[in-house]
């Protein structure tokens, strides 16, 4: 054997060793873990400081990212809040579950992800702002519900609605006391498998009103605004005076109190040694345009309303630091859910199971997620709110939306990320823009959603 013989035949052998020791190493995966689905309302993906902003305090949402996995491209199919949890709960589109605009009860008898949970042996608990209509979670497959009405407003205001007796009105910080009672949940079924579902209401409006040593930590101007900001005087006058400061500064605030409550969510895990049988899931139901576009407030197409966090950590048994650009949306969060938890998936599921991802590093890889905007009789301002009406997709390089009166709008999210420039009329864009109006008309079909798109 010659010296160039030897040498790759004691690298094959030693690259055989090496995979062998790796794949004995490897952490196996838990058969029916825990599952903590914690999401928090508005909170957009720019804002955590392994992001964009470094600004932002997220300690302990960047070591989820660093100990555990990261869905990069998380979009919020109709990002606004009842839809959102609609489709959350329900696993099916707006038109099939009911719930096409805030204000609309989910309809008693649905079959949710908390029904599979219960049918697989597992204690099940909803914990926070609900949003769908009534005070109680039960009849949607919740053993124990601690719905909250009122959150808008974060201190000493919000009440809870026990199984018995009246509501509670505690004094406090409403996401630390929904937080609190979340532990109490954990710790009570520490011994048994379980399924929470905790929902905080901060970083949503009011703005301005975060626990002062987080506020502390934003001054005035200490947090950049996105390009795309619009300071100009109309902007300032209809825009920014609800999301210039103090109000940019205090939702920053608030997402990092949502980070102190992730964390302390973390620790109790620890403490109880549960963290290799828990999968601790964080999202949010949609993003914040906070001037972006010279807009407040969601219901928009643009990044800053639909593009929202979504990690998931369960150390020693996910790879750490793992994560996809794949296109996971809201209506794939039961499908997923259950995939984490060895779960099969319900066939009404409209969405796919997103979970090989991030224990064998593949999974689906959809060209596009389906976007709307479908109702805004129950915005603020009722049917005069400024937000348009609108089917579309995102791709991984483009956002199209479409809408009654003209409305249409055409980005190249990678050459243009702060979608300044719209290229819907564009002539050398036209076959792309009739590319995905018929992308859009597929996922129209799907969700029997009646939307006529007509170019």
């Amino acid at each position: 054997m010659d010296r160039r013989e030897f040498l790759s035949t004691t690298s094959a052998a030693v690259g055989l060793y090496l995979a062998s020791a790796t794949a004995q190493a490897a952490p196996a995966r838990v058969e029916r873990p825990n599952v903590i689905y914690l999401f928090s309302d508005e909170h957009r993906y720019q804002s955590m400081s392994f992001t964009e902003l470094p600004q932002v305090h997220t300690p302990h949402l960047a070591r989820m990212a660093r100990e555990g996995f990261s869905f990069q491209q998380c979009i919020s199919n109709y990002p606004v809040c009842s839809p959102y949890r609609g489709m959350l709960l329900s696993g099916r589109w707006p038109y099939q579950n009911g719930v096409i605009d805030n204000g609309i009860e989910l309809p008693h008898g649905t079959q949710t992800v908390a029904h599979r949970f219960q049918e697989a042996g597992y204690r099940t608990g909803y914990i926070g702002k609900w949003h769908l209509g009534g005070e109680r979670a039960e009849p949607f497959g919740f053993e124990h519900s601690l719905i909250w009405t009122g959150t808008n407003v974060h201190w000493d205001t919000s009440k809870y609605h026990p199984a018995d007796g009246a509501p509670v009105q505690p004094k406090g910080y409403n996401a630390t006391l929904m937080t609190d009672q979340g532990l109490d949940f954990i710790r009570a079924h520490k011994d048994e498998r379980f399924f929470l579902t905790l929902s905080l209401n901060p970083p949503h409006s009011k703005f301005t009103d975060p626990p002062k040593e987080k506020l502390a930590l934003y001054p005035k101007d200490s947090i950049p605004y996105r390009p795309n900001v619009r300071l100009d005087a109309a902007a300032e006058q209809t825009v920014m005076k609800n999301n210039g400061y103090p109000h940019y500064e205090g939702y920053h605030g608030h997402i990092s109190a949502i980070d102190g409550e992730v964390g302390r969510v973390m620790a109790l895990l620890e403490e109880l040694d549960l963290v290799k049988n828990t999968v601790l899931v964080y999202g949010s139901d949609h993003g914040s345009m906070h001037g972006s576009q010279g807009l407040g407030g969601k219901r928009q197409c643009y990044e800053e309303s639909i593009h929202v966090p979504l990690l998931v950590w369960q150390p020693g048994v996910i790879p750490p630091g793992s994560s996809t650009s794949a296109l996971i949306g809201t209506i794939d969060m039961f499908p997923t859910l259950c995939g984490l938890a060895g779960l099969s998936v319900p066939g009404a599921c409209q969405g796919q199971d997103f979970s090989p991802w991030v224990y064998e590093g593949h999974g689906p890889d959809p060209e596009h997620q389906f976007l709307m905007h479908i109702q805004k009789t129950n915005a603020s301002s009722g049917d005069k709110h400024p937000a348009p009406i609108f089917r579309g997709v995102r791709t991984k390089t483009h956002t199209f939306a479409h809408g009654p009166g003209g409305y249409h709008r055409l980005y190249d999210n990678i050459a243009d990320p702060y979608q300044m420039n719209d290229l819907s009329e564009k002539p050398e864009h036209q076959a792309l823009r009739q590319q995905l109006a018929e992308a859009t008309r597929g996922w129209l079909k799907k969700a029997e959603d009646p939307y006529e798109l007509v170019l």
